[in-house]
């Protein structure tokens, strides 16, 4: 799909994992690998689809690559939440889509080298720190009940 401006999008696929208590696991990282300065984010697990790939299957090797969980792409069950918009960033611009899945484990043991860590809805709520995507508190929140919800959820973009 190409966008009016000429420009292909790119889309990512990203997961949501929950812990036992409702804990949402997210990585720091560089808000742009180029310019350190720039400061850091925290994030989901996740990244590129790669040609030939469906966002579940992009998901669910994104997720093993960094965190050692290994899941089917059957597991991830549909798209619970989307993020899309225009981002220009050093390898890339145009729209950018991210979509996101959502994976539930019991204590899930995380091999990652990755600085990491769990965070609760209340942290989410509460920090100063730049998390994406924006409005995860509330997806997370949105994602606590047994069943997904009937429509993806839409994000707002936030490069």
């Amino acid at each position: 799909m190409t966008e009016p401006d000429g420009n292909i999008p790119r889309q990512s696929a990203r997961v949501v994992l929950l812990d036992d208590d409702g804990r949402v696991l997210l990585f720091r990282c560089l808000r742009d690998a180029d310019d350190p300065a720039a400061g850091h984010q925290w994030r989901t697990p996740g990244g590129g689809v790669e040609p030939g790939e469906s966002p579940a299957e992009a998901a669910a090797r994104e997720l093993r690559e960094e965190t050692g969980v290994a899941v089917a792409a059957a597991d991830l069950g549909d798209v619970v939440a989307i993020a899309t918009g225009y981002a220009s960033v050093g390898w890339t611009s145009g729209v950018l889509r991210n979509d996101f899945f959502v994976l539930r484990r019991h204590a899930p043991t995380i091999d990652a080298d990755a600085d990491h860590r769990w965070w609760t809805v209340d942290e989410l709520t509460a920090t100063s720190e730049t998390v994406d995507p924006l409005n995860l508190a509330t997806l997370v929140t949105a994602l606590a009940g047994a069943e997904p919800p009937a429509h993806p959820i839409r994000l707002p973009w936030s490069r």
